[in-house]
């Protein structure tokens, strides 16, 4: 791998030079003295790898000469295809190899493939609880006694011998699985379109999970194991693998198996289709080319091998028209079944709504007979409450006309007291001028002493 490469990945673009050499540095030893730097260091590592695996930058592992994009090879070797011009190998990658395994991060393949628990389950690794538990103070007593070494004391050599294997890199599992269901998305319409083989499966979705890569063989089974034990969408059986729609439909039939069958049938005829008329129309070249340059003898042979594919087309056509007819029918009658269990199943349970005890006849008509008793009985209550309104107003044999007149009369009053009180106040601001006003003269209450200081 050239530095070329390495330096087009994001980590490495958003790094500089004398941080890379840090980071291309032996930390082994930095876990207890140094635990921030050993994390960030593991981190920048574990986005490093997860870029240069889903690549396919390791090389041809798969046994189809496919590389892997989602299973990581710790091999020593992986030190060389990392190593970075101007800054060397990274001396501590088994160190980080050794801690992402620690955090399940990556997980060892083989263990990854067979275990009935899911990885996210917190009994996925319970040695490791034992051990923290139970062996750890064991551990650091047998450590003082020089009985056994401590991680730390493991040279980085040491620490590949003990984690050479392959791991799936959990990151980008979940990435692929992610995106599988995203192109899934209103997809399943038919009980075919739920149905793949192994081989169908890895056509029609190696291809389009991680960008611009194909998924290797081993790829595609760890994909499937966790989209069945984790995600929990889709069940495997044999080489049958079907998405489940249904928490009930958690099972392989026979009736899968069929439509299956139909379906690969189907797509098989396709392709010999589109194989036949390929042959066809390279033979129609043939024949144009023969009698261009005259060679009506080769043209007549090209001409009848043209007829017989032509006849085999025809045939071809039949077959597929016919086992596409069949496979609608076997589909619409699945189709039916699910149908009619979704009314069986709805039915039961208006049923059982229906035999209700507050539902039943006899109880309903004595509810609705206590409904109108309640009724009448609060309408009785609402009248003898206006009523006696009514009358108490009446008993106090106020009159309305009367309590108007003595309203109007109280407003005459408040504006007479209002309008002498105004007059008192001119007089006494005249008087305060010196202005003598003869007793019983007019005075205007507005505007008067402005008037009277003029005169003067």
């Amino acid at each position: 791998m050239s530095s070329l490469a390495l330096s087009a990945l994001p980590s490495y673009v958003s790094t500089s030079k004398s941080r890379l050499h840090s980071l291309y540095s032996d930390i082994h030893r930095q876990k207890h003295s140094n635990p921030s730097s050993f994390h960030a260091y593991v981190d920048w590592w574990h986005g490093t790898l997860k870029d240069f695996i889903s690549r396919g930058w390791q090389g041809s592992d798969g046994p189809d000469g496919t590389s892997n994009k989602l299973i990581l090879g710790a091999r020593r070797t992986l030190v060389d295809k990392l190593r970075y011009e101007g800054v060397g190998k990274p001396l501590g990658l088994g160190t980080t190899i050794a801690e992402m395994q620690r955090s399940n991060d990556l997980v060892l393949l083989s263990q990854f493939l067979t275990s009935q628990q899911s990885v996210y389950d917190p009994g996925w690794f319970p040695y490791r609880i034992a051990s923290f538990v139970v062996g750890k103070p064991l551990w650091w007593a047998m450590e003082q006694l020089d009985i056994v070494r401590s991680e730390d004391s493991y040279t980085e050599a040491e620490t590949w011998k003990k984690i050479e294997g392959d791991y799936v890199m959990l990151g980008l599992v979940v990435q692929a699985a992610d995106t599988l269901e995203t192109l899934r998305d209103g997809i399943g319409l038919s009980p075919a379109d739920n149905l793949y083989t192994f081989e169908d499966f890895r056509r029609e979705f190696g291809v389009k999970v991680l960008p611009g890569v194909v998924l290797s063989e081993i790829d595609t089974k760890v994909l499937i194991k966790f989209l069945e034990r984790e995600k929990r969408v889709v069940i495997q059986n044999g080489d049958v693998i079907k998405f489940v729609t249904a928490t009930h439909d958690r099972e392989i039939t026979a009736v899968d198996r069929g439509i299956l069958q139909l379906k690969t049938a189907v797509r098989n005829l396709h392709e010999q289709v589109d194989s036949i008329q390929n042959k066809i129309d390279q033979t129609t070249s043939n024949i144009s080319n023969a009698l261009r340059q005259q060679r009506k003898s080769i043209a007549l042979a090209e001409l009848r091998f043209k007829k017989h594919l032509d006849d085999l087309l025809s045939k071809r056509l039949g077959s597929l028209n016919n086992l596409e007819s069949t496979l609608i029918s076997v589909e619409t009658a699945a189709g039916d079944v699910e149908i009619m269990k979704t009314y069986e199943s709805s039915t039961a349970t208006l049923k059982a709504i229906l035999s209700h005890p507050s539902l039943q006849r006899d109880k309903i008509e004595e509810t609705m007979d206590a409904l109108a008793t309640s009724t009448a009985d609060a309408r009785e209550i609402d009248d003898a409450i206006r009523m006696g309104g009514d009358m108490a107003a009446v008993d106090t044999g106020i009159d309305d006309m009367e309590l108007e007149a003595e309203l109007n009369a109280l407003v005459e009053e408040t504006e007479k007291e209002r309008a002498e009180a105004a007059e008192q106040v001119v007089v006494e601001k005249l008087h305060g001028i010196g202005v003598h006003i003869p007793e019983g003269a007019p005075i205007q209450a507005e505007g008067a002493p402005r008037r009277m200081a003029e005169a003067a």
